[in-house]
Formats: structure tokens, C-alpha cells, sequence
């Protein structure tokens, strides 16, 4: 039977995710170390697992509203005043969802007609573009170089915004790159966003993972741009909590409202045991000054300064990432594009990473490497990558 007539030209045309179009041929392998996967190698602090198993014990498994559990929203509203200085009414800005990516989709089905362009700085992540395509949009890239520590400019997003161009998507700090912003870098960006009147979907995903003393500004926070931002957060990354799966999105009142109208359909709600876990994260934080974050953040900030040192030392350049969990060093000095160095070195030298065009083509030259992973087997791992350099590097 021919399918072709009965399936969607948007969604047949996107090709699939480049990070797992390789681990699909990594899997092949054996003994390989696998530095690729973008989640906390830390156990879901016992504060969030007890509150979520406390709620299965007393039988609380039903649905909850559509926009989530009033007490976990007001948890959420209380740690984003606290932690980054911005407010939102917890009973009409905030909704919970089934992680930051559902919460990312629902923001640009509410804002996206048909033909409408969206800015997404490159590299990032890998859904951002096929998520403005699945929403009848089209996916316009600003390209970030690694000369501005792969901040978006204020200049390179003048350069590709077009009378068609409605919104922004700001994710920092990055995924891969592990780029941020500073609070000038954003007060220049937003000065473009009020003259051509743009939207911002800010996913903030990483905000509480920053290191050398740099606390990561809100987008919201900038004067003016509350009112024209959608921010985007969760607890996969800062709570180690990825299958959980518990994100939210704050918004002005008109944009919620479409927002939670599709959820309402497609979702319902998020799962009621993980918004429960969710509230034992945030009210545990708040009892010891997130004291598990920031013992996890200490773990990261060594194998980041790990990372980096190695990697240079052997000649694969890599500017000091700020944020995330992530490097992105550049192999020209091999010879090869990433895709290349990517599945030479998975055949070769039996370590998996990511080739940085997965992220964009403006990665081409990079790969992707994530220090979720405990220092021994990092150390293993760029002890492999340091001899397979040694047969290539020019």
C-alpha cells in the first residue's frame, strides 16, 4: 500500500533528529564511551522523589486542571521572583506541562500563521526548527560564531529579520554550545525586538547551570520585554528530573490563554504524581538554599574546566563555555567536519559525540560534548580522543 497520499508533506519533509540519527549507529558499537546524551547523571533530589511518592501512596492519581496544580504554580512564581527577579500571576500566567519541549510547541502553534518567519539562533537545539515547521512556519537561522562566544548579536539578528518575521526564539544558555547572555548582551537584543515589534519564546531550560560567577538574567526581567515574552522553563535539567518530565511556560494572559487551549486538547494535564514531585523540589530548595543544585552545579564546573583544559591542550579548540552541560570544540585542525571526526572517531576511537551540523550549519565544523557524565569516565573518554587527534591533527 502506497502511504505518500495519506501522510503530511510538513511532517514527511523533516528529516530526523540529528543527534539520534547517530546514536542509532553508534548503538551498533560495543565498548564505547557515549559522551552525547544531554541529562544529569545525578539521582532526582530524595525532597521531589518522596513528594512524588507520598502522592502515589495516598491514592492521588487523578487529573488535575488543565493548567496544573495551584500549588506548584505558585511554587513557580515564588522561585522566579526569588531566584531571577521576575513576577507572574501564578493563576493566569503559569501553566505547567509535560516538559519545557511540549511547553516550546504549545507557544508557537498560539503565534504562528501560516507563512510566518521565526528567528532561531545557530547552533541550538535540534526541535526548535522542525517545531516552527510543524506550525506552518518557516524557520529563519542567525548565525552565532564562536569570535562572540556564540552569543546571538544584536547586529547578526538585524541581518535576517523581515517584514514577515513575528517572533524570536532566545534559548540561553545553549544547548550545544553552552553560550549565555549577559544582561547587556539582552538589552541590546531587546532594543531590536521593540523596533520590529517582535515576540519571544526565552527557553531558559539551563538558567540555574552557570559557572565563573556569571547568574543567568531573565529575559523577562529587561524592561519591556515581559509583555512581549513567552518564558520557558522545567525541572529537567536545573533538578535532575528529565523523566519526570515536568516543564511550564509563563505568558502574558492573551498568549496563555491560546496556549492552555491546546493543552487542554492534546494533553489534559500533566502527569499529577510528577507535579507533586515537582513541588517537593521546589519547596526542598527553597528550605536549604538549593543546596543539591548547587553541589551538582560544583560537580559540572570541575569537568567543564576539565573538559575545556584537554581539549586545547591536544588542539581541538573550545572556547570556555558559561552555561549548560555542554563543549563545543572545533576540529578543522584534524582535517575533517564534524560529521566526519564524529564517525571516525565512534569507529576508530570508540567514543560517541554529537557532529555539531546537528545543531545547525553554522556547526559543521564543531562537535558536540556533554559532561553529564562522572569525571573517570570523562577522563577515559579524552584520553581515546587525544590519541585519535594524534593520527589526524595538521
Amino acid at each position: 500500500m502506497n502511504y505518500d497520499k495519506y501522510l503530511s508533506k510538513i511532517v514527511t519533509a523533516i528529516p530526523p533528529s540529528g543527534i539520534r540519527k547517530f546514536f542509532d549507529v553508534a548503538d551498533k558499537y560495543k565498548d564505547v564511551i557515549s559522551l552525547g546524551v544531554g541529562e544529569p547523571d545525578f539521582d532526582t533530589p530524595w525532597c521531589a522523589r518522596e513528594a512524588g511518592i507520598k502522592s502515589v501512596q495516598k491514592g492521588i492519581t487523578q487529573y488535575t486542571s488543565n493548567s496544573g496544580l495551584p500549588a506548584l504554580r505558585e511554587q513557580v512564581a515564588k522561585y522566579l521572583k526569588e531566584r531571577f527577579g521576575v513576577e507572574y500571576d501564578p493563576m493566569s500566567e503559569i501553566f505547567i506541562t509535560v516538559g519545557a519541549s511540549e511547553a516550546i510547541y504549545l507557544a508557537l502553534r498560539a503565534i504562528i500563521n501560516d507563512g510566518d518567519e521565526v528567528i532561531v539562533p545557530e547552533p541550538s537545539y535540534v526541535s526548535y526548527m522542525p517545531s516552527v515547521a510543524i506550525c506552518g512556519g518557516k524557520a529563519v537561522p542567525a548565525k552565532c560564531y564562536v569570535e562572540d562566544e556564540f552569543r546571538l548579536t544584536a547586529k547578526n539578528l538585524e541581518k535576517v529579520i523581515t517584514d514577515k518575521t513575528k517572533a524570536l526564539i532566545l534559548p540561553y544558555p545553549n544547548n550545544p554550545t553552552g553560550a549565555i547572555m549577559t544582561r547587556e548582551n539582552l538589552q541590546e537584543i531587546a532594543k531590536v525586538v521593540k523596533k520590529h515589534d517582535l515576540l519571544v519564546l526565552s527557553d531558559e531550560i539551563y538558567c540555574e547551570l552557570t559557572y565563573g560567577g556569571e547568574r543567568h538574567t531573565c529575559f523577562a526581567e529587561i524592561d519591556g520585554m515581559k509583555e512581549r515574552t513567552v518564558l520557558i522553563n522545567g525541572f529537567s535539567k536545573a533538578f535532575a528530573m528529565t523523566g519526570w518530565r515536568v516543564g511550564y511556560a509563563c505568558a502574558p494572559n492573551a498568549i496563555f490563554k491560546q496556549m492552555l487551549k491546546i493543552h487542554q486538547y492534546i494533553i489534559m494535564c500533566a502527569s499529577t504524581n510528577a507535579q507533586y514531585a515537582a513541588i517537593g523540589a521546589l519547596k526542598g530548595g527553597f528550605e536549604d538554599d538549593f543546596a543539591e543544585m548547587r553541589k551538582m552545579v560544583d560537580e559540572y564546573d570541575i569537568r567543564r574546566r576539565f573538559l575545556v583544559s584537554r581539549l586545547n591542550a591536544m588542539g581541538l579548540t573550545c572556547f570556555e563555555p558559561k552555561g549548560a552541560f555542554y563543549v563545543f570544540p572545533c576540529v578543522k585542525s584534524t582535517g575533517m567536519n564534524g560529521d566526519e571526526f564524529a564517525n571516525r572517531l565512534l569507529e576508530e576511537g570508540k567514543v560517541a559525540v554529537v557532529p555539531g551540523d546537528a545543531f545547525g550549519e553554522s556547526g559543521k565544523d564543531f562537535i558536540r560534548i556533554s559532561y553529564a557524565y562522572s569525571l573517570n569516565k570523562l577522563q577515559k573518554a579524552m584520553d581515546r580522543i587525544e590519541e585519535f587527534v594524534a593520527k589526524y591533527k595538521n
